[in-house]
């Protein structure tokens, strides 16, 4: 017990320089989780603006020349985050419906996933979900909530159909082109040639 002990005060004594810079970037974490939780259902322009005096903070903090390496990183990299992320962040407290995380929504790309390897046998998802993900897994989310009826699959808008029939067309074409290219890309690149002289050609 006493070598654990003196094992552990030696441990303390040898990280101490680095507990003040951790606590400090803790504490940005719990600030900006505070004011993102929004307990008191503040509209999102307030919480905008409250969040926008912690990322103010940061960035005065990370021109500080006398500022820890390892906090102005740390500031630099909550900025950078913040930035890739704040133009949809604050939606969700101007309207109901709408939810703070996408949690269930990768829930829903995680499901998929998982029953098409179990069906195809694959360890890793088909090129299908990226040709037709954006059909099949909105029926696969409609039919995890209510059974699908005839008068469902009837199109509401022919025009919309159609649009959505020729967009999946032209990436499975594309998905085609690039096999052929990995075939036999010496052919591929011949017949790509032989259509281009034959386009510039006079007639």
């Amino acid at each position: 017990m006493k070598r654990l002990s003196r094992l552990l005060s030696s441990a303390l004594s040898a990280t101490e320089a680095l507990f003040a810079p951790v606590e400090q970037m803790n504490a940005w974490v719990e600030r900006a989780a505070a004011l993102l939780d929004n307990a008191h259902a503040l509209p999102g322009f307030v919480v905008r603006w409250a969040y926008q005096g912690l990322l103010t903070d940061l960035a005065r903090v990370r021109r500080q020349p006398t500022a820890d390496p390892q906090v102005k990183a740390a500031a630099h990299h909550f900025l950078k985050v913040s930035a890739s992320y704040g133009a949809g962040l604050f939606h969700c407290y101007d309207q109901a419906d709408l939810p703070r995380t996408n949690n269930d929504l990768e829930q829903y790309f995680g499901s998929y996933r998982y029953h098409q390897r179990r069906a195809s046998g694959r360890k890793v998802g088909g090129a299908s979900l990226v040709l037709r993900g954006s059909v099949r897994l909105v029926a696969s989310t409609v039919t995890r909530h209510r059974p699908v009826a005839a008068q469902d699959l009837r199109p509401q808008s022919l025009e919309a159909w159609r649009r959505l029939r020729q967009q999946l067309e032209q990436r499975q074409e594309t998905r085609r082109q690039q096999r052929r290219f990995r075939r036999d890309p010496q052919a591929y690149l011949a017949a790509v040639e032989e259509r281009l002289l034959k386009s510039t050609l006079p007639t």
